[in-house]
């Protein structure tokens, strides 16, 4: 099965720290619902673009992603 990483984005200054943040929130949200996520993370892409971002099963993307609503998708390699 494909795996798909869901993907919120964050630009300026700030974004480690709101990218750290907002990761506290997708840990939150996995806990809450009893999902089996696992992969989770931040990068940081230069220092005015950070991302933060979970991984999951293909199947079952579309409720997460109507959901949690990230900025954009891609497989996950």
């Amino acid at each position: 099965m494909r795996k798909l990483k869901l993907i919120w984005d964050f630009r300026g200054p700030a974004s480690l720290k709101t990218a750290e943040h907002h990761l506290l929130h997708l840990k939150e949200y996995i806990k809450i619902e009893k999902l089996n996520i696992e992969i989770t993370g931040i990068e940081t892409l230069n220092d005015m673009h950070s991302l933060a971002y979970l991984v999951v099963d293909e199947d079952d993307m579309k409720p997460i992603r109507d959901a949690l609503k990230p900025h954009r998708g891609q497989l996950h390699q």
